[in-house]
């Protein structure tokens, strides 16, 4: 049996028990046949081989990005970017919001996404009567950078039936001044619920699609794990560019929304699919719960009060008990389940109900999931190993927010999305961008949990720094076993799929 293609003459980072590094490949169809030295491999190489010469470059096992949000990324690329260089000021951001009010039909929503009031001269947000001069025949919906929270015009206010009477909806804040006016501003639950106010056509969000498709393979990732779309229209629309081949990414679903996600999950348990159900294509995965809110915004739940406010410790969705209700359920039914937990409050919350459910149905290799896992201290990391769950970081984060962390959480930097522990401690993390939150380039991550700093060079808790290897394995293997696919994907073994990608150089021997 000659293979179709081989690939040699590299640095082939197999991601296998041993951490081999080989120098050849060999792949028929869409499976890798053999791993070794090229000359060992002579017997596979026939006339029809197909032979690519690495020239030193490594190859990998394709990039498994544990957590981001696909469609949201998608979406945010029809809109206008605060994360553009050129807007750099709330006065830029006016401006581009001007210009595209002209060619946007009246009624039709005008969108901007990645704001942040830390990074604009200003420093603060736009207020709702600048939003209203803008225009008032556009509904106008300004997204920060963590997703969580949003700014409105009045026209948009009005579509979500918001005045100034409505009151906060559980785990949100319609915000307010002193005298109790509208700002315009929408934090967590109640910006989360404009998802089922600010809609996309199924044209729009298959283009969203298609977009990030072509982005995130640009960057070498091959699977994925959706973290949240925003209901299901948008769930639907994923799965069928899957089965179009106009997502060509395998996708493992959490089953949650971006809004009320204890109703979306609710109806998946309630529908009877489960957990695994799928192909190595496109898999359903984790039933999915919000616990708290955004580790820049600064919204998340923490046991002490934040180092920038001490009066302050975030937001919490649901209440344990309301929790353990929904998951629970789900566990006894057999389905893996995960939470959004970014506070040391949310993640001891969610620990309690993953306990008492396995308390009361045992069930082993469960591989219970938190998203995010960001202020794990050593007794909630003592737990999480006990548990046998599976946190998933964010490495990039620090790099675009890490000055943030330091002023919001002071000392917890220590044990925010703390890898190095993770690894000690012998539990398995897999790495998430949270794209569009952050970047999604993997090498980006890689580079921030080696380094541990800030894109302006400042350190943010260096004693979680890894070695590269252990970097890789973060996001590639372990986002597989993540899935329950480790056999399948996440390291360059025979008999596994061949999703590969060749760097521009060897990234053992680069800086």
């Amino acid at each position: 049996m000659f293979t179709d293609v081989i690939f040699f003459n590299g640095e082939v980072i197999t991601v296998d028990r041993l951490d081999s590094v080989a120098d050849s490949v060999c792949v028929k169809g869409n499976k890798i046949i053999a791993v070794g030295n090229f000359h060992s491999l002579q017997h596979l190489i026939g006339p029809n081989t197909e032979r690519i010469d690495l020239e030193g470059r490594s190859l990998l096992p394709g990039f498994n990005d544990a957590h981001l949000h696909l469609v949201l990324y998608g979406v945010n690329q029809l809109a206008i970017s605060c994360k553009d260089p050129k807007i750099d000021s709330v006065e830029a951001l006016l401006n581009a919001l001007k210009e595209k009010a002209k060619t946007t039909p009246p009624g039709r929503w005008i969108r901007a996404w990645g704001f942040n009031e830390t990074k604009v001269k200003e420093q603060r947000y736009p207020t709702l009567e600048e939003l209203d001069i803008v225009s008032k025949v556009h509904p106008i919906i300004i997204s920060r950078t963590c997703g969580h929270i949003c700014v409105l015009n009045s026209a948009a206010l009005k579509l979500a039936n918001i005045d100034q009477h409505t009151p906060d909806p559980q785990g949100g804040v319609i915000e307010k001044d002193s005298k109790g006016n509208l700002t315009g501003r929408l934090i967590e639950a109640a910006c989360m619920e404009m998802n089922n106010i600010a809609t996309y056509s199924q044209d729009e969000l298959l283009k969203a699609i298609e977009i990030a498709n072509r982005d995130f393979i640009e960057a070498g990732i091959t699977s994925i794990g959706e973290a949240g779309t925003f209901n299901a229209d948008s769930f639907r629309a994923l799965q069928f560019a899957s089965q179009k081949g106009i997502l060509q990414l395998r996708v493992y679903a959490l089953l949650g929304s971006l809004n009320d996600s204890r109703d979306f999950t609710e109806k998946i348990l309630a529908s009877g699919v489960l957990t695994g159900t799928g192909d190595e294509k496109f898999k359903l995965g984790p039933v999915k719960l919000f616990t708290d809110g955004s580790s820049t915004g600064p919204t998340i739940a923490t046991r002490e009060g934040y180092t920038s406010d001490p009066e302050n410790n975030g937001i919490l969705y649901y209440s344990e008990e309301e929790i353990y209700n929904v998951l629970g359920l789900a566990h006894k039914l057999g389905y893996q389940i995960t939470v959004h937990a970014q506070g040391d409050k949310a993640i001891e919350m969610y620990l309690n109900v993953v306990e008492r459910a396995l308390n009361e149905a045992p069930r082993k290799d469960h591989r219970h999931r938190i998203e995010h896992a960001g202020i794990s201290t050593p007794d909630l990391q003592q737990r999480i190993k006990e548990l046998g769950m599976i946190p998933i970081p964010n490495p990039p984060f620090h790099y675009e927010f890490g000055e943030s962390y330091i002023n919001n959480y002071g000392e917890r930097v220590n044990y925010m999305y703390p890898a190095r522990d993770f690894i000690d401690k012998g539990i398995i993390a897999a790495a998430g961008s949270d794209s569009p939150i952050t970047d999604y380039n993997p090498l980006l991550g890689i580079h921030t949990a080696i380094n541990r700093k800030t894109s302006n060079g400042v350190p943010v808790g260096e004693n979680q720094a890894i070695e590269i290897l252990e970097a890789i394995r973060m996001y590639t293997y372990n986002g597989a076993y993540a899935s329950f696919e480790e056999n399948i994907k996440g390291s360059i073994e025979p008999g596994k799929l061949a999703d590969l990608v060749i760097l521009s150089d060897s990234i053992l021997h680069v800086e």
